[in-house]
């Protein structure tokens, strides 16, 4: 997917109703069914990339390796794609070689006496 805003050509099939109906709402509101169908499309793009479910799609897959990073990007947003990047760094490091603790050392004492 490319960054520009120059337009490109999409043909589609779609059902004669369908197109009538899509005519008839551009008539309505004075402008043509190309204008129409780009902020239908887009509304629905930024309604959908906001959704939590589409978020998670899209870090399964690209956890999954189904997905690349520039099209993370391109779907979530370059904030969203470097944090699932380095989530995945973390994820996929070898883990830390420590030792367990002392059975006698309360890990969980912060030392705060209230």
């Amino acid at each position: 997917m490319g960054s520009t805003d120059d337009p490109r050509r999409v043909h589609f099939q779609s059902p004669e109703y369908f197109v009538e109906r899509l005519d008839a709402v551009a008539d309505l509101y004075d402008t043509d069914r190309t204008d129409l169908l780009v902020e239908a499309i887009r509304e629905y793009l930024d309604e959908t990339a906001g959704s939590e479910t589409f978020n998670e799609l899209v870090a399964t897959k690209y956890y999954d390796d189904q997905l690349d990073f520039e099209t993370v990007k391109q779907l979530a947003g370059a904030e969203t794609a470097q944090r699932l990047r380095l989530l995945k760094a973390d994820i996929e490091d070898d883990p830390l070689d420590l030792a367990a603790p002392d059975e006698t050392v309360d890990v969980y004492d912060t030392g705060d006496e209230r």
